[in-house]
């Protein structure tokens, strides 16, 4: 316990799924919580659920004057951050040759342009040994049925964590790549499918994972405590994955 204590952990995205369960972990490690969503009451039900002082901002990542205001923010309040949790993503199944310019701009604008803006504007409040986790995705090494633009928007991910290890290494900042596979959160929903479909899509899922089941939030928020805490104090630069072998198959 207290692997975070009297630090502050900013975490994008951290109203739901694995964002949320990471906030609540680091927050029940002593951690001072900052999370953000595009929602104004799903960040305060967020801040709710994972209390210990949480703070919630509603704003969205693609914006980059709401990261500027974060770092801002941050400097004010608490002086500098620890950790930085890179989570917020959006994603549309599609093939290829239905996507729209308008999905298109959409994923790589959240999960692309959203991360390096982000740390770009972070990087100057952040202290000295903190840590950054990038949320990436199996999807950006494996194929899967209709994830094309999605794939491409999470694949630069881990380009952006091994030039940023190197670029931050005076400050002994480190810069790690969390990459999940299938996860039962409520994006499936989001995915579009019904509830009446859900226990043959989990099926299906499971039958692709050597682990035989799909990951559950708070598994992918105990591989996140790992990359924010000094647990991993000597890995830098790497990605992570947390899924199940999914990688394997």
């Amino acid at each position: 316990m207290n692997k975070l204590q009297d630090k502050v952990a900013l975490v994008t995205g951290g109203n739901s799924g694995i964002g949320l369960a990471a906030a609540e972990l680091f927050a029940a490690e002593g951690a001072q919580v900052i999370v953000t969503g595009r929602r104004q009451d799903v960040v305060d039900d967020a801040v709710r659920r994972i209390g210990h002082g949480a703070i919630g901002v509603q704003g969205d990542v693609a914006d980059i004057g709401h990261h500027a205001a974060l770092a801002a923010m941050v400097r004010e309040r608490f002086g500098a951050l620890d950790v930085y949790m890179a989570n917020a993503g959006v994603i549309t199944i599609a093939h290829s040759a239905g996507v729209t310019p308008q999905e298109f701009d959409a994923q790589f604008n959240v999960n692309t342009r959203g991360v390096f803006f982000g740390v770009q504007s972070i990087i100057p409040v952040m202290r000295d040994g903190g840590s950054i986790v990038l949320t990436s995705s199996l999807a950006a090494t494996r194929v899967l049925e209709g994830h094309a633009v999605y794939a491409g928007s999470k694949a630069a991910i881990a380009a952006f964590a091994r030039n940023w290890a190197l670029e931050l290494r005076a400050r002994r900042v480190r810069v790690n790549v969390l990459s999940p596979g299938p996860v039962d959160t409520s994006i499936l929903a989001k995915l579009g499918i019904a509830d009446s479909d859900r226990p043959a899509f989990l099926e299906a899922m499971a039958s692709m994972i050597p682990a035989g089941r799909l990951g559950e939030p708070m598994e992918l928020a105990k591989a996140a405590l790992y990359l924010a805490s000094d647990d991993s104090s000597f890995v830098n630069g790497i990605e992570l994955n947390v899924d199940g072998g999914m990688s394997l198959t």
